[in-house]
């Protein structure tokens, strides 16, 4: 079983609050961004699949926030696979602070689709890749 994939991010000032906090929005763009890099990782990216008539709607997204982000801050977004059926992909998120302090777990629900948007069965390329990171092995701190 791998260890999840790992994308560091700086938060910017745009980002945040007048309480010097990320918005709790801005969360979901974040995860976007370490997803599309978590793809890029397997040797493709997000428009080379929507190229090949394959995009993953979001259908739904559950957020914990456990402790604030801010400005300047140097996060460590995890990201790995927590099911891959045959038009399901679901992704689970952690993203941690500089000291290893807990601020966010997510869960993203997928479904595999066209450009039509009718569902479709995932890609068995695509899923073999996906494989080492279902329900990878979740290390670090998580203060």
């Amino acid at each position: 079983m791998a260890n999840p994939f790992r994308h560091p991010y700086r938060v910017t000032y745009a980002e945040c609050t007048v309480g010097n906090h990320i918005y709790h929005s801005r969360y979901l763009d974040l995860l976007e961004a370490a997803r599309g890099e978590f793809i890029r990782s397997l040797g493709g990216t997000v428009l080379q699949l929507q190229e090949s008539n394959l995009i993953f709607p979001v259908i739904e997204a559950r957020l914990h926030y456990k402790f604030p982000a801010r400005y300047d801050d140097l996060l460590a977004i995890e990201v790995w696979v927590t099911a891959v059926e045959k038009v399901r992909l679901n992704f689970g998120h952690r993203i941690l602070n500089q000291n290893g302090k807990l601020i966010l777990e997510a869960e993203t629900f997928h479904v595999c689709t066209g450009l039509d948007e009718k569902p479709k069965r995932l890609p068995e390329e695509l899923a073999e890749k996906l494989k080492p990171y279902l329900n990878a092995v979740i290390v670090g701190n998580s203060k």
